[in-house]
């Protein structure tokens, strides 16, 4: 039986540093029963990547949802301004476009009232990358505000250096904007479940994982 791990965040302990939502998740996986599935959404794609690195032979897949994995020696998440040691959530300017599809006025405000500002200790803390059988792991790269495409081009082209190196990378098609877990929630779990279906199967499908219409 095949899980999925979350990291802390509302509800938990803060973190104050990347290195207490890395353990977070390790202790997770370690407590699984078999290997579970890592999910990484955005910024968090590095920590599921982190996760695969730590545990290589514990994971049977890193699921990336709009997002990708940074590199060994670089910053986590800083991405926007600290204020008063944090990086709160900037508005909804930088994700004007794409990003934003599907998201009406309403759950733009609901997201931005519910947004917990990242510590600055996670958001600028260093990405350390140490075992390279981490690109054993299976990979699939969700792509909600961008296709499979670009995806490829990115990779091919060596915008995004972890993933050109994987063994095992496939792609899936999830046309929603950068938060499908508000756009488009049915299909995310059912892309979801069908990737921990087919890991549960050791089963790679190789291409695309999945579309959705």
């Amino acid at each position: 039986m095949k899980s999925t791990v979350s990291a802390p965040g509302r509800g938990h302990k803060m973190p104050v540093c990347t290195t207490d939502k890395s353990q977070a998740v390790l202790a997770a996986v370690d407590s699984a029963s078999g290997k579970p599935v890592v999910v990484g959404h955005s910024a968090a794609c590095s920590l599921a990547w982190l996760a695969a690195d730590a545990r290589p032979g514990k994971i049977a897949k890193a699921v990336f949802v709009g997002g990708f994995p940074a590199v060994d020696g670089r910053p986590y998440a800083d991405f926007f301004e600290l204020r008063d040691g944090v990086m709160p959530f900037p508005g909804w300017g930088p994700f004007q476009g794409p990003d934003s599809a599907g998201l009406d006025e309403q759950a733009r405000d609901a997201i931005a009232a519910a947004a917990v500002p990242v510590p600055g200790g996670v958001a600028t803390g260093v990405v350390r990358l140490r075992d390279e059988r981490r690109f054993d792991v299976p990979v699939v790269v969700v792509c909600p505000e961008f296709s499979p495409a670009e995806a490829r081009e990115w990779v091919s082209a060596g915008d995004v250096p972890e993933l050109a190196k994987c063994r095992h990378l496939d792609y899936a098609d999830l046309d929603s904007g950068h938060w499908p877990m508000f756009t488009r929630p049915a299909e995310l779990a059912g892309l979801l479940a069908g990737l921990l279906a087919a890991a549960a199967e050791g089963v790679s499908p190789g291409g695309d994982a999945a579309t959705t219409p």
